[in-house]
């Protein structure tokens, strides 16, 4: 999501006037705009106590549908909340909720008795009920109420129902901005990311001259009296409470659509502010059929595609990606393909903490990397530069040594959105497990398969891990360990000599915090260019110093570390003033799974042999090629001794753990 700065569009403007100062050499990003949109209002937290998570946690919610009164001129909320669940294992004989401290509560009906008394504390609700509901039955409340939408430094990241004019078109508009945790701000809800409703309706009764932007289908414009009329909108997929979403203004529609490979045709329903912003904007917005078509077939077919997709403008500074409707205030190639990336990301799986949002954002960051390299291929590797950049880099270019993926403090606005770790460094993580793959084809299917077993649903990043782990056929504990849960990134320190045909290759790492993330174990490229042409060899830091040898005709010109910018890394390269040593054998991954690689045999032909802890021989295989390969798979967990006979009677000795 790229979100807005609340009510104080002026704040947009200083945070936009402010990037643009300090980044002058790379343009405004998506992720600058959501998260500059979130943190103007950093200490904000959620409202709710443990203990009324818990009193929610009793139910699980199968359906909303919000029937509000609402204009494009006014913070008033009015109507009623209509919430379906189901009970758990134990009976219910209140029900919790949540509703912000200055709305009345007209009345609480639950399975059409009302409820004989609220207890409020803040945003914290909980009605009693006359008759208690059964464990394991469903059970519909409504809550009437009406009142005022907080707004300013009352509200959660400026207003979650906002009402502001669009400074250059004077077009007043209303909507919302739930997330993280701030639905309760216009609705009675349940704020836990992972029950996601079933499906929802909103209606929407507002002025003639509105139109009313959400989720879903428009079933029906119900004329009602006093020149008013009833948008009522209707979704059957799944959907988290803060994607529920609303938009009303006098709005000019632009309808088009898209068919997938699949068969279905998708409208795109369009509201623009009035005809001069789609006159504005009709080339951007017309990207967008072919970013869908793109966008399924890597990742699957868009998920929504009973309903639609669309956009509702508002003067939110960014965009947030309300599912089948995003709501954004301008059209860029990169916001657009950003909250499109979420309908998969975001939206179709949901991450189930807010420790885990890079699965929202850090995906929807790399949708623009994947939308740039189809569509505007000469402007991707720059954007890639520029991401790496603004992970390692500040404004004045000296290194930011630290920072998590992973969020630890899931109450911090600022924190959730950090547009440099959630977002750039999230990116770059789903690029380097791209790399990891070496193969297109088989990352495009770990994603196909994450849709597909999560979709509807929410996940953490270890379920991510497990369907990377299925993909790679191997564990990757190590490298979620450094690059999620670690903090910082590697700079690799190459030195290299030649020798006639032989280039020898020496690479030092050193990680930028080393007192959390102390080594980043990782494959590197090495593009050589010498007299004669251009080769790229692979090869595994599996240790601090890394040393190797490739065979070259020619003089060497120059090296490349990382060509492709694949990995997030800081590199120096220089030719050594002194020979080389050449290395000396090693193994990796140690410990293994069912192979051992063995790099840096001075020459083929070595017998290996392995013994196990009580120096009993379990395994010899001769090694005919380099790098060579020993097969352990008939070995037992545990340490084992390697012995290289090497065929001019040299013996190297190394160790090794099977997993």
């Amino acid at each position: 999501m790229m979100k807005r700065i609340g009510g104080a569009l002026a704040a947009c403007f200083i945070s936009f006037l402010s990037l643009a100062q300090q980044r002058a050499a790379a343009p405004i990003s998506a992720a600058d705009l959501c998260a500059a949109a979130h943190t103007q209002h950093a200490q904000a937290r959620p409202a709710t106590t443990v203990r009324h998570r818990e009193k929610m946690d009793r139910y699980d919610v199968t359906y909303y549908k919000l029937d509000l009164a609402l204009e494009n001129d006014s913070r008033q909320v009015g109507g009623s909340v209509w919430l379906r669940a189901r009970v758990g294992t134990q009976p219910l004989d209140s029900v919790a909720f949540e509703l912000f401290e200055t709305y009345t509560i007209d009345s609480v009906v639950v399975n059409r008795q009302k409820s004989p008394g609220l207890h409020r504390r803040a945003g914290d609700v909980t009605a009693r009920l006359l008759q208690p509901v059964a464990a394991n039955q469903l059970f519909d409340m409504r809550v009437y109420y009406h009142g005022t939408a907080p707004n300013g430094n009352s509200a959660a990241i400026g207003n979650a129902l906002d009402t502001t004019i669009e400074p250059s078109t004077g077009v007043r508009v209303t909507w919302s901005l739930s997330e993280p945790f701030h639905a309760y701000e216009w609705f009675p809800c349940k704020q836990v990311l992972t029950d996601k409703a079933d499906s929802s309706d909103v209606w929407v009764t507002t002025s003639l001259h509105n139109k009313v932007g959400s989720n879903g289908l428009l079933q029906r414009i119900t004329p009602l009296a006093n020149d008013k009329h009833r948008y009522e909108w209707k979704s059957r997929y799944p959907i988290a409470y803060y994607l529920i979403s609303v938009a009303v203004a006098p709005y000019v529609e632009y309808t088009t659509s898209v068919t997938l490979d699949t068969g279905p045709t998708i409208p795109i329903i369009n509201y623009l502010y009035n005809q001069a912003a789609l006159d504005q904007f009709r080339a951007e917005i017309d990207r967008t059929p072919g970013f869908i078509l793109h966008f399924s077939q890597l990742v699957g077919p868009y998920p929504f595609a009973r309903e639609k997709y669309g956009h509702s403008m508002a003067p939110m500074g960014g965009g947030m990606e309300h599912q089948t409707m995003t709501t954004q205030n301008s059209f860029a190639f990169n916001l657009t393909a950003h909250e499109l990336f979420h309908q998969w990301f975001g939206d179709n799986v949901t991450c189930a903490s807010w420790s885990d949002i890079w699965l929202n954002e850090g995906f929807a960051s790399y949708g623009e990397y994947l939308a740039r390299t189809a569509f505007d291929a000469p402007a991707a590797r720059p954007w890639m530069d520029d991401a790496h950049r603004r992970v390692m880099f500040d404004n004045t270019n000296n290194i930011i040594p630290g920072g998590s993926v992973q969020v630890l403090d899931t109450t911090n606005v600022n924190r959730i959105f950090n547009s440099r770790l959630t977002y750039k460094k999230g990116a770059a993580v789903v690029h380097m497990l791209r790399y990891l793959l070496h193969d297109d084809a088989k990352f495009f299917t770990a994603l196909r398969t994450y849709q597909q077993t999560y979709g509807g649903g929410t996940a953490r990043t270890k379920d991510l891990q497990r369907i990377f782990e299925a993909a790679a056929g191997t564990s990757l504990d190590y490298f979620f360990k450094q690059w999620f849960v670690g903090e910082g990134f590697p700079t690799f320190q190459v030195r290299w000599s030649q020798n006639g045909g032989t280039l020898r290759l020496k690479t030092t790492e050193t990680a930028s915090m080393p007192s959390v993330t102390p080594f980043f174990r990782t494959e590197l490229d090495y593009r050589i260019t010498t007299t004669t042409g251009t080769t790229t060899v692979r090869f595994w830091q599996n240790e601090p110093t890394m040393l190797a040898e490739v065979p070259v005709s020619g003089t060497v010109l120059s090296i490349e570390v990382d060509p492709d910018q694949w990995v997030l890394n800081n590199a120096d390269v220089s030719q050594s003033t002194e020979p080389i040593d050449a290395p000396e054998p090693s193994v990796y991954p140690n410990p293994c799974a069912e192979y051992l690689d063995i790099a840096y045999l001075p020459e083929p032909g070595a017998v290996a042999e392995v013994r196990d802890a009580l120096g009993r021989r379990v395994l010899v295989q001769t090694l005919v090629s380099i790098p060579a390969r020993l097969n352990t798979s008939s070995l037992a967990g545990g340490l084992y001794h390697l012995q290289l006979l090497l065929p001019s009677g040299e013996v190297r000795r190394l160790r090794f753990v099977r997993r």
